[in-house]
């Protein structure tokens, strides 16, 4: 099977995007988890911080929660993931789950003044280098600043740390309403 037909016959995305033109801010995972793909919502696992971490950061002013995913473009801020055909923890995922050609026609499409990824590991297969820092990135991916944030994943709670969270939404002008 050829890459075209491939394409033409890939199937549906596990979660889809939240993406409009003129957002100020994209977080990008790697993929949804097991739950998120079930509940058809965005950090949909108990255990994940996502939702708190928005609130606790100071981007929205009350606590959404998975199924709300959808209010965030009212806040200028979108959804989306490197692997929109795969869900489950990063270590399952195949080798060719992630689509980093697509995210960079999204972000060309769509012009996002900063694309946030939840991981370190989005962030090397997205960026396609050895080594990621916290915070702002010097490097654009497309015409988007780029920031990398510790994993909300309760798999990660090791590696956690809201104040990337918060130094993110005080670049953004912290609260942008909810």
């Amino acid at each position: 099977m050829t890459k075209a037909e491939r394409e033409t016959t890939a199937p549906p995305p596990v979660l889809p995007d939240l993406l409009e033109p003129g957002l100020k801010l994209i977080f990008c995972g790697t993929a949804p988890s097991r739950r998120s793909a079930a509940e058809h919502a965005y950090y949909a696992h108990p255990g994940n911080r996502f939702w708190s971490a928005l609130h606790q950061a100071g981007f929205t002013r009350r606590q959404l929660s998975p199924k709300d995913y959808r209010q965030l473009l009212s806040l200028g801020i979108g959804l989306t993931d490197l692997a929109k055909h795969h869900y489950g923890n990063d270590r399952d995922l195949p080798g060719d789950a992630f689509d980093r050609p697509g995210l960079l026609a999204k972000l060309e499409q769509f012009q996002p003044g900063i694309i946030a990824f939840t991981s370190k590991q989005a962030a090397l297969a997205a960026l396609q280098r050895p080594r990621v820092d916290y915070g702002l990135c010097g490097l654009p991916l497309g015409p988007s600043r780029v920031y990398v944030l510790p994993s909300p994943s309760g798999q990660a709670r090791g590696h956690w740390d809201l104040q990337p969270w918060r130094d993110l939404a005080a670049l953004l002008g912290a609260e942008i309403g909810a």
